[in-house]
């Protein structure tokens, strides 16, 4: 971020825009990536740029402080923000080489949450199916450390609700509709194969040693 002329800019994909396929394709990968969340962070610059006092301010304290921003604002950065850091996120959380289930801590955590990664597995797709429009679904932790899945209309983000997200899934038609048209359950079925749950492991290991 450029201080003298705020500046957020599209980081880049962490792998190849085929490396999720089949799963995800490349086409669907470009367009997402490139196009609608480009899109994102030129609106979050462009709502930002006439406020210099704003330059410094990171994507998180955008999201915790929206009330604290000039009223005009508000809406355009809570969308904006919520886009970069919501599709910056589920990039991250991907990988074409996941392990395919959770490991670590994070394994214990959710099995002693859920009782079966199964019904973790059940209860975050019902939650991604029953989500009315756009949003996503995620995994996040409170502050208490508990495990919770929920998910957030539009480009709504848990942290603006003082959670702290461990994975999510991108339920908006772009993120699949070229490959499984109407066929949500088809994608989410597919997107656990390319979770990367070492990340994750590592996001849920760093939150619990940062309340210890």
């Amino acid at each position: 971020m450029n201080l003298m002329s705020y500046k957020f800019i599209l980081p880049k994909l962490p792998y190849k825009y085929s490396a999720l396929e089949p799963y995800i394709d490349e086409e669907t990968m470009y367009i997402h990536h490139d196009k609608h969340f480009k899109k994102y962070i030129d609106e979050l610059n462009n709502s930002v740029s006439k406020y210099k006092k704003l330059y410094n301010w990171s994507l998180e304290r955008f999201l915790k402080n929206l009330c604290l921003l000039q009223k005009d604002i508000q809406l355009s950065v809570k969308h904006n923000a919520g886009g970069v850091y919501n599709h910056n996120f589920y990039f991250k959380i991907m990988t074409p080489n996941s392990t395919g289930k959770p490991v670590g801590l994070l394994r214990e955590k959710i099995i002693k949450t859920y009782c079966s990664l199964d019904n973790f597995k059940l209860e975050l797709k019902n939650k991604a199916l029953n989500q009315f429009g756009s949003g996503y679904a995620w995994l996040v932790c409170n502050n208490c450390g508990k495990l919770k899945i929920i998910s957030t209309a539009n480009q709504d983000c848990p942290i603006s609700m003082n959670l702290k997200p461990i994975l999510t899934v991108d339920i908006w038609e772009h993120a699949y509709y070229l490959k499984y048209k109407n066929r949500r359950d088809e994608y989410l079925d597919n997107w656990f194969n390319v979770i990367n749950w070492e990340l994750a492991e590592q996001i849920y290991k760093n939150y619990v040693n940062e309340r210890r």
